[in-house]
């Protein structure tokens, strides 16, 4: 049997390692932390140091552990380590034949690994979130059908159902990864040309099915997409309630921002409604048009951002399982992904109760 290793099992990666145990997955939870998971059973749970790497922590374990090999037909590694610290485990995995699923959404991405990943017959397929990730898979099939697009736009947030006062909004990630999105420089494509704009620009109101007014921002959100996606124009757009980036902006101004008091003021209160929604618009160079439509409120098996992003990660992984030939030596993108596996991962967000309106893939 193949063994799931989950390096970090908060919001997410709880989801994740949960639906993992459900389905009769062996599952090993890797966190400093590992309280959300503290009542599952027929999960082995290895707590980490906060000083070290975790990925260091990892090897050891699988070193150390004799019923598991250091190799790609029986392990598959799910980092969902936030940021730098994400993006170092996965830089140390690299030096070894494993799989990996790489979630962490660092600014620095795994395709500096390529060559290293190849000597060592390594695999990484990274940012497979809703997105990145889901919108990744949706754009590719659009260029698949339709050819180069003249526009691609991708606006997305996960918000509380309504507004509750002061931010509204609640992080359901690191908060330093949620400041590293609202303050690096966004990058998109205009004219056919990659150019960089400031972050939180292109403020606007948009209507937001059943929501009403919303306000979107360009943010920082195609990574891969930027090369990988034929197009005179993309953009990523983040959605909030009107005036919580404003309220962001003000602060940054009067030197408030730091960790500390972000988490506090954008702390997950698990009672509050929240939702999360996509939007991806592709039209093509003649005026083709394919549009799709994410939503979710939640479920009882998790919050709507831990369902919409878990999901997508949970689809690749059981794909991976499934077919350990999936993917060759390398390092991918969600894009990379076959239009089949891809159709497979949304029939299982869908069958999950995840809300997927448009073109059939």
């Amino acid at each position: 049997m193949v063994r799931v290793h989950c390096l970090g099992v908060g919001l997410v990666g709880s989801y994740v390692a949960k639906r993992l145990i459900e389905s009769g997955y062996s599952v090993y939870a890797y966190d400093i932390d590992l309280k959300r998971i503290e009542d599952i059973k027929n999960i082995n749970k290895i707590k980490l140091i906060k000083t070290e790497n975790p990925a260091k922590i990892l090897l050891e374990h699988m070193k150390n552990d004799g019923d598991i090999s250091i190799s790609r037909d029986s392990e598959i590694v799910v980092n969902m380590l936030p940021g730098d610290i994400g993006h170092k485990s996965t830089d140390a995995l690299c030096e070894f034949p494993l799989r990996i699923v790489d979630l962490s959404f660092s600014e620095l991405t795994p395709e500096s690994n390529a060559e290293r990943a190849l000597n060592s017959d390594a695999t990484v397929l990274w940012d497979v979130g809703i997105a990145p990730g889901l919108s990744n898979m949706l754009l590719s099939e659009a260029v698949r059908k339709m050819g180069k697009l003249k526009k691609g736009v991708i606006r997305v947030g996960g918000n509380p159902s309504t507004q509750t006062g002061g931010w509204n909004y609640m992080a359901p990630f690191s908060p330093i990864d949620v400041i590293a999105e609202y303050t690096r420089p966004a990058r998109v494509i205009r004219n056919s040309k990659a150019v960089t704009l400031p972050a939180l620009s292109d403020r606007h109101i948009i209507e937001v099915p059943t929501k009403g007014e919303m306000e979107a921002f360009l943010t920082d959100g195609l990574r891969s997409v930027i090369n990988s996606i034929s197009a005179e124009n993309l953009h990523e757009y983040t959605i909030r309630w009107p005036g919580h980036i404003q309220k962001f902006i003000d602060a940054r101004e009067n030197e408030e921002i730091n960790e500390e008091f972000l988490t506090n003021a954008w702390k997950y209160d698990e009672k509050v409604k929240e939702f999360t929604w996509m939007e991806v618009e592709a039209e093509s160079e003649i005026g083709e048009i394919m549009n799709w439509s994410v939503y979710d409120e939640g479920g009882k098996d998790g919050h709507s951002m831990a369902r919409c992003t878990g999901l997508v990660t949970l689809g690749s992984i059981i794909e991976w399982i499934k077919d350990k030939d999936m993917l060759s030596s390398g390092v991918y993108a969600p894009e990379d992904l076959s239009t089949e596996v891809i159709s497979r991962i949304i029939k299982f967000m869908k069958k999950s109760g995840i809300v997927i309106e448009g073109p059939e893939i």
